[in-house]
């Protein structure tokens, strides 16, 4: 059984990404000390539709590989068979770029009470940047994988790990097939060593974990990943059946070959009883104003509240701001740029009082789903939603809870200029 042992080059790592990015992120606490994490140093982060690599937040748990470029190849394997170079990858195939809003599963494990171990992320962990690379869909289509017919596609990461486990994450065929790329640039840079260097799976709009780093392999398979189901060494089945699942305290995850859903909302609403962490679920967060230092009103008065809204797979239909803590709600506008997978922008102008302020937003996607207002204590679970409540689960993981996410703001008074005669 994986454990987590602390890590003793993981603060070297994280000092050199830090100094790399040039503060725009920061340290997240880890307890056991063993995960590389960081996350976005500022609030005003959330106020831009792309997010800088200098700004996007980081999390592994194992060593960057040291790879050369033209020497690292993906394996495919399963129901197709080949060995893909750097070259053929960015040669051999279409080129696309897609707009992916990444969020840590764990983004929001912080905000439960009592804690849960690992990473205490806050609101941090969320991200989006363009990727470039190969459509999955044109590598499969190459060897006739063109139906998805219950399939899974399992990626495995070629990142060394100290304990006997393989970092493999499966995700349907379908998805796959549909958006999914394998990306070698990020914001028109070459991919980070951080981020993937040199190339790394992005599926748009579903949790980090699913966007696997330093692809290795990619294996087309009748069901999701489980222990024994791959051939090579090692344990298998960690990362997919046992870690990022949620379930309450104390309760050991049954493995799963296949799912009926992938919406990680509907499984928490009873579909699969103790939910993956695929489709992100509907979350906000204000970026501007950030509390960082008073503000003060423009010349007519007003004060604009700026954030982004997403929701995985499904549209944003809706965002609410409250500028009383939470006691009346008004819509604020959606705009910018609108593309499946990635958050939008919204923003409203408030003509405030002088004085403090706390300030939240809670966003509704297509579905009618809304962002419930707290996170639920241990002993409530499948009633959580129904009491506008995010279920507490052991590891902390999907949270989108509002008033966690509030923002505290000091509005000074507008100076009147003085008449001049």
């Amino acid at each position: 059984m994986v454990t987590e042992h602390p890590r003793t080059n993981r603060h070297d790592e994280i000092e050199t990404i830090v100094k790399a990015k040039d503060g725009g992120v920061t340290e997240t606490r880890d307890e056991a000390d063993k995960y590389t994490v960081v996350g976005a140093a500022q609030r005003r982060t959330f106020a831009n539709w792309v997010t800088p690599i200098e700004e996007h937040f980081v999390c592994h748990r194992n060593d960057i590989p040291a790879i050369e470029s033209d020497e690292w190849t993906v394996t495919l394997t399963g129901h197709a068979e080949e060995d893909l170079t750097m070259a053929d990858i960015k040669t051999k195939y279409p080129t696309v770029a897609v707009a992916h809003t990444m969020e840590c599963a764990g983004n929001g494990r912080g905000q439960h009470r009592p804690e849960t171990g690992s990473v205490q992320w806050g609101f941090e962990a969320a991200a989006t940047a363009v990727w470039t690379g190969v459509p999955i869909s044109s590598i499969l289509r190459k060897h006739s994988i063109d139906s998805p017919e219950n399939r899974w596609l399992t990626t495995i990461g070629g990142d060394p790990s100290d304990e006997e486990d393989v970092f493999a994450r499966s995700i349907p065929l379908t998805k796959a097939l549909d958006d999914c790329i394998l990306a070698y640039e990020m914001n028109g840079e070459p991919l980070p060593r951080e981020h993937g260097y040199p190339v790394r799976l992005i599926v748009p709009g579903w949790y980090g974990v699913n966007n696997v780093k330093w692809v290795e392999e990619l294996m087309i398979t009748d069901s999701m990943v489980t222990e024994g189901s791959l051939d090579r060494p090692g344990e298998h089945a960690y990362w997919q059946q046992v870690a990022y699942r949620l379930h309450p305290k104390g309760v050991k995850p049954e493995p799963l070959e296949n799912i009926d859903t992938v919406d990680t909302w509907e499984q928490l609403e009873d579909a699969v009883e103790h939910p993956y962490t695929f489709d992100a679920n509907v979350m906000s967060i204000i970026g501007v104003p950030d509390g960082a230092s008073p503000v003060t009103p423009r010349t007519d008065g007003t004060l604009e509240v700026r954030g982004v809204a997403w929701a995985g797979d499904d549209a944003i239909e809706r965002v609410e701001i409250s500028v009383d803590g939470g006691e009346t709600w008004v819509d604020a506008e959606l705009f910018g740029p609108e593309y499946a997978g990635a958050w939008r922008l919204f923003r409203y102008d408030w003509a405030p009082e002088a004085g403090q302020h706390v300030l939240l937003s809670r966003a509704t996607d297509e579905l009618n789903r809304r962002q419930p207002r707290t996170i639920s204590n241990p002993d409530v679970w499948r009633d959580a939603l129904e009491r506008d409540e995010f279920p507490w689960n052991e590891g902390g993981y999907a949270a989108n809870a509002v008033e966690p996410n509030a923002v505290e703001i000091t509005v000074l008074e507008r100076e009147e200029p003085t008449p001049s005669g």
